[in-house]
This record gives C-alpha cells, structure tokens and sequence, in this order.
C-alpha cells in the first residue's frame, strides 16, 4: 500500500504525520491509536525515521491505521497538505546536472558518449530548502530565474563506494524536488573558473521540497515515474525517469565512490527539459510553479522578490 510521512506545524512547532491517501494523521497519535502504547523515540521527526530504517514496523502502522482510518475511527488532522514544510532538512544536497539528453540540448551543452564519461555532481546548499506552499524569494541579483522539476532519493542507510547492483538496499524513499538556478550566476567572467554552480543554486528558498517523505517500498520503480512542471497553469515540463542518463543507481554508485553516503543525503536526480533557459522565459514575481512527480506528489510555490534586509544587529 502506498503511504507516506509529512512534517506539519502543530502552533507550538512542528511534528511528524502520517498521510494516507491525501489525508494527514498525527503520527504519534496513530501509534497509541493502533498500538497501544507511546511511539518510540525515533518516531518523534521524519529525520529520525529516515536514520533509523524503520520501514517494516511503519509499513505495518500504515496497513492498520488505513484500516481503522477506512472504518472512522482515526482523527484526521486539519492541516492544509498544499501548506506543509519540508518534510525534513537534507545534512546534504547533492544534484545531477545535465542528466537528460533533451534537458541537456536545450542548454546547448555537448556531452561526451556516457562511455567516456561519468556523472556531474554539484552540492546545493540545504539552507535553501522551503516546503510546498513557501515562497521562492528573487534575489536582486539575478535576471534569470530558472525552474527544475526533479525526483528526489533519499538516503537511509549509508556507506562507500556502493555497487550500483546494491544501490537500492540505500535508498530511504523519494520526495518531489524543485532546484530552482539562477542561470546568469552559474557563470563568471571575472576568474579563470568559468562556472559558479554554487551562487547558481544556493540561494535561500531555491529548493522547494516536498511535500512528503514517500518510503522506497511505496515506489514500484523509480525508473518509471513522471515529471511535470507547469508554471501559472501552463505546462512547461513534461518527462520520465526512464529517460535519466545516469539513472538513480549509477548516480549512488558514482558518488559514494567519491565519499561516504549518509542517511538523510539528498539526491536531486537530474530535470527532462522544458526549463525556462531553453525558451528565454524566467521566473518573475507572482508567478507559481507547480512541479509533480508520478505517484510521489506534487508541490506548489508562488514567487516574490526578496524585500532586502541587512543585518545590523550589534554584536556587543
């Protein structure tokens, strides 16, 4: 059966809930409900289920919560799924960039035969991560804000230099990810280092995420799954994960051959094209995307400028 985990606000801060269908239980609540008893302590965030690897006990929560949810007999939260946080805060973000061919000739960029070559990783920072329903803030220094819908794996258990034969045994579950770029910032004029991957992404909010944790047993393949992205109703993107180059096992493969994979790391697994580079048309406040991913879900996130604050606090 298909389930997943959410992190929702409570007033007082935030707490795990269990989503069933579209409707969202409080996870502790379902514990005493279906077993009888306080959960245990790795239940008390989606973070700390993800670490522990609890899938077979929550998988039998699920089964018998949906039961007693089927018969009336559970108390559904009154939460807004399309305003949720992130469903957890990645130690690390890890992106695939150019990893579609259509994606890849739309940015004009010329790849050597897969034979030659070998996954091009960057890092994100996971300060820019923001929930489905949070707003994508423009800074003023780009002119080119870009979209990119992509399927998000989810590490659970770690380790080094993982065969791609066992890539899937690491895997915690997936989430729908939107790597929105500054385009004009991935590039420099100003070095002899002519790409900035790291000014091109990181920004505060540029990683709408969400809007729940899907566990891997819920994903029949990760390799059949569709990716939508359509910006103020209109359809931008439209791909699968059938079409990565490297697909989601090679990517674990590559890097954790580099270093050590952790639980709760973050793979931004590559976007199909459709972007708005490829059609001269960026993001600009007041505009909302839309990004959906086959049976993991969907996210939506307006966009606004960002009001310039600085920082005057005195230190003293």
């Amino acid at each position: 059966m298909w389930y997943a985990l959410a992190t929702y606000e409570t007033g007082a801060g935030t707490a795990p809930a269990l989503v069933l269908g579209d409707t969202l239980y409080d996870l502790a609540q379902c514990w005493r409900d279906v077993e009888g008893a306080a959960p245990p302590a790795w239940a008390a965030s989606v973070g700390q289920v993800i670490a522990t690897g609890c899938a077979t006990t929550l998988a039998q929560l699920a089964s018998a919560a949906s039961t007693r949810a089927a018969a009336g007999q559970l108390q559904a939260l009154p939460v807004d799924a399309r305003h949720l946080p992130a469903p957890y805060t990645p130690p690390r973000i890890f992106g695939t960039a150019s990893n579609y061919i259509e994606h890849a000739a739309e940015m004009n960029t010329l790849l050597a035969a897969k034979s030659e070559s070998s996954p091009y990783i960057f890092m994100k920072a996971s300060t820019s991560v923001i929930g489905t329903g949070a707003t994508v803030l423009l800074p003023p220094e780009t002119e080119k804000p870009d979209w990119e819908v992509e399927l998000g794996v989810v590490i659970g258990r770690g380790g080094r230099r993982i065969r791609k034969e066992d890539a899937l045994a690491h895997i915690a579950g997936y989430t729908v990810v939107n790597d929105v770029s500054a385009r004009d910032m991935n590039r420099r004029s100003d070095y002899p280092f002519k790409h900035d991957w790291f000014r091109g992404k990181s920004w505060d909010t540029f990683c709408p995420m969400g809007p729940w944790f899907v566990p891997a047993a819920c994903v029949a393949d990760p390799h059949n799954l569709s990716l939508h992205l359509s910006l103020n109703g209109e359809p931008m993107q439209d791909g699968n994960t059938s079409e990565l180059i490297w697909n989601i096992f090679e990517q674990i493969e590559y890097l954790s051959s580099i270093l050590t994979l952790q639980s709760g790391d973050l793979i931004m697994t590559g976007t199909p094209a459709g972007v708005g580079m490829g059609r001269g048309l960026f993001l600009k406040a007041g505009d909302v995307m839309e990004a959906r991913v086959g049976s993991v879900g969907t996210i939506r996130n307006p966009v606004a400028a960002e009001a310039i604050e600085h920082n005057t606090r005195d230190c003293a």
